[in-house]
């Protein structure tokens, strides 16, 4: 009988980010595969890689989202698992703390369920509400940070010949022994903390990576210490599929919406000079130039793909573009441009 025994459920809530008056939520409900993001055998990181791809959700399931202040909301799961949870309601700010998180909890809704439920069916999450309006204890946002994770906090080799090591660092290392880049994590302390080195500027961390991969770069950005903030991925489909999809990136989109999101706020976007970041930064300050402070995009070690980059920015003097080949060169410019404290970390 042991051998046809379900797996537990769970319920993995992404960071998310929404307004005051704008409670928007999303996540994913499956079986609990049991992956152990800390595995050290080889065969046990390719299992635990098989198991992020080839997961089990629950399709149709009924969840039920409740705040601090005990309002509930209750939302379905699609085919593939996913929910999302988009409603106007008033006063979330006066319920999220000084940083501008919102706490929840989300649980299924049928309680009769004959399946284990993980956590005793209370899957915490969070909501990133920036620059608070209410609240004596709330700290000021400058401007917020839309960075990419591939080959700008995280080495991934995006750049490699036949890819070779994005294959081995994403299926065969595990999310504790990868490497930040050098000096990343101290800088985006810096830009959260801003000018007064008070301040709680919204870090959000954009992906092509599919949301498979949502787990496995949180605990990464835990493990090297990056100032929390929402991980804003993409869907396995649209992510298989991305070559003969016409439309505009998703990281693209998200940065739009970003701003749309936020009227008020201004955005410094990061990236690397290895894929495309180049050229979606480039679109949206060109759509915004009023918007973005700057561009930093970290060197890769690929001469063809550093002269295209050069050459897409030469006559673009909008805003101010850097080509950096370290953290410790960001950091400067950021701090002669007023963005980050005078002060050391």
């Amino acid at each position: 009988m042991g051998l046809f025994k379900k797996d537990p459920l769970q319920v993995i809530v992404f960071q998310s980010y929404g307004t005051a008056s704008h409670l928007y939520v999303r996540g994913r409900a499956l079986e609990d595969e049991s992956i152990d993001l800390e595995g050290k055998h080889p065969i046990k990181l390719l299992i635990n890689a098989y198991k992020r791809f080839e997961t089990d959700e629950v399709r149709h399931a009924a969840l039920l989202l409740k705040l601090p202040d005990g309002q509930i909301f209750e939302t379905v799961t699609d085919d593939e698992g996913y929910f999302l949870l988009d409603e106007k309601v008033e006063g979330l700010d006066a319920l999220a703390n000084e940083e501008g998180w919102l706490s929840f909890e989300v649980a299924y809704k049928d309680f009769t369920s004959k399946r284990i439920i993980q956590l005793e069916n209370r899957f915490p999450g969070e909501m990133l509400i920036p620059g608070l309006s209410q609240g004596q204890d709330s700290k000021d946002v400058s401007f917020g940070v839309a960075s990419d994770i591939d080959d700008t906090i995280l080495h991934t080799g995006l750049v490699s010949t036949l890819k070779w090591r994005v294959i081995y660092n994403t299926f065969l290392k595990r999310a504790s022994k990868r490497s930040p880049l050098e000096g990343a994590a101290e800088f985006y302390h810096l830009l959260h903390r801003g000018k007064t080195g008070e301040e709680a500027n919204p870090i959000f961390y954009v992906s092509h990576s599919p949301w498979n991969m949502y787990r496995y770069l949180e605990f990464f950005l835990k493990k090297n210490d990056f100032p929390k903030g929402p991980i804003l991925l993409r869907d396995f489909g649209k992510f298989l599929n991305r070559k003969k999809n016409k439309e505009k990136p998703q990281k693209q989109h998200e940065i739009l919406n970003i701003l749309k999101t936020y009227p008020e706020l201004k955005l410094i976007l990061i990236g690397d000079s290895g894929e495309h970041d180049a050229d979606i930064y480039l679109e949206i300050a060109e759509l915004h130039p009023d918007r973005i402070l700057a561009i930093y995009l970290r060197s890769v070690k690929h001469k063809k793909k550093m002269l295209r980059v050069k050459g897409l920015y030469e006559n673009y003097k909008a805003t101010p573009v850097l080509l950096v080949d370290s953290s410790k060169q960001a950091m400067e410019h950021a701090r002669e441009n007023g963005f980050i404290s005078e002060t050391l970390f």
